[in-house]
């Protein structure tokens, strides 16, 4: 393994110390959220369980029949469009958000709230 940039260092600390408090049950499971340059991936866990429920990312072929380019805020916010009537059809609706250690904006933000608007509950 390489070198580890210093900033996604830091995210992984963050994350480490927002995951202390926050746990995903099955009544309530959690939405885990990673973003990455050219991509973006969610996922839902049950950590009681240990299984991952649903996962999505811009690179899979739902998606990529309806955006051009994954890294952006238009592609975030039709994946959590895509997920939430996925995570709807699964009877998923309450779920707790895991952001990741990234900052609640842009592509994060935009994820969450076409969720929301799609009919999840967070």
């Amino acid at each position: 393994m390489g070198k580890i940039n210093k900033k996604e260092l830091q995210r992984i600390f963050r994350h480490q110390r927002i995951r202390k408090g926050l746990v995903g049950t099955s009544e309530k499971p959690r939405l885990c959220v990673h973003r990455s340059l050219n991509n973006f991936h969610a996922q839902i866990i049950d950590d009681t369980n240990n299984k991952v429920l649903l996962s999505l990312s811009t690179i899979s072929k739902a998606m990529k029949e309806t955006i051009k380019y994954g890294g952006n805020v238009k592609a975030a916010a039709a994946l959590g469009e895509i997920f939430a009537k996925e995570a709807l059809k699964k009877g998923l609706k309450n779920i707790c958000f895991d952001r990741g250690g990234y900052l609640y904006h842009g592509r994060v933000k935009a994820f969450a709230d076409a969720a929301r608007k799609a009919g999840m509950e967070f």
